[in-house]
């Protein structure tokens, strides 16, 4: 598929993936949901990339969330019935998952506004770093329909806590880069024309890393995310070291003839 709404370069191991329809803040029409889930359907058996990075074009932001005045349209043209509705909200949840399914760690750069969909791209992301003034908002609520939307009543409270993933939710309230480093939402926070730059340093650091156990790392982590006892995390992860040892192992009585 050509990309028309998404820009995606690849230097070396690092994939740099940008939402680009900066006039609309990167709303996420139909066409970028499409295009969102033809790329990380792509990424899932591409092994050569070892690590992405996520961001915005444009000045304003990083994904405002959904374009509202596509969906109008489309849902104008096609019937707005709850079968077709449902349909293309399970497609664009799909992206979610997709992206904690693929096997590289993902790091959000996230700069301005991270609205509803934005905000969800950033949490279904591995590291999420943010200039000064980002800003985020579980904004579902604001528009008329359920609080809880893209991942988010599944994703946020496991980073900031029950109680302040409910209040992000019930309000609809805009949180400010500060607070959101303050509360665990993001890793770090930099001026914005340093942010690209510090994306791209830890992106490096993560490239020297053995690609399969960047890959089963995060299959770890989301098998940690859904254990329901310690039990269920060790067996992943023994798994995962055996596996890693093994090839270690191996490659040592190599190396010594």
């Amino acid at each position: 598929m050509e990309y028309e709404t998404i820009v995606y370069e690849v230097e070396g191991p690092v994939g740099t993936l940008t939402l680009n329809r900066p006039k609309s803040v990167n709303a996420v029409n139909r066409q970028m949901m499409e295009e969102l889930l033809d790329f990380w359907e792509q990424r899932q058996l591409d092994f050569d990339t070892s690590v992405i990075i996520l961001t915005g074009a444009g000045e304003k932001g990083f994904c405002a969330g959904f374009d509202m005045k596509d969906a109008t349209e489309g849902y104008s043209k096609e019937g707005m019935t709850p079968e077709n509705i449902y349909r293309n909200q399970s497609r664009f949840s799909g992206i979610l998952k997709l992206m904690r399914s693929c096997p590289q760690p993902i790091i959000a750069a996230v700069h301005g506004y991270a609205m509803g969909a934005g905000m969800s791209f950033a949490m279904a992301s591995d590291i999420r770093l943010a200039s000064r003034d980002a800003v985020f908002c579980a904004a579902y609520i604001n528009i008329g329909v359920g609080g809880a939307d893209l991942a988010s009543s599944y994703l946020l409270w496991r980073l900031v806590g029950f109680g302040k993933a409910a209040e992000m939710c019930y309000t609809g309230d805009r949180m400010p880069a500060e607070e959101a480093y303050r509360v665990g939402l993001v890793n770090n926070l930099y001026e914005r024309e340093e942010l690209l730059a510090q994306a791209g340093a830890v992106s490096q650091n993560l490239a020297y890393k053995s690609p399969f156990a960047l890959h089963l790392t995060k299959e770890a982590l989301n098998a940690g995310l859904n254990a329901s006892s310690m039990d269920e995390a060790l067996m992943m992860e023994n798994r995962n070291q055996s596996y890693m040892l093994t090839m270690q192992l191996m490659k040592y009585q190599a190396q010594q003839g």
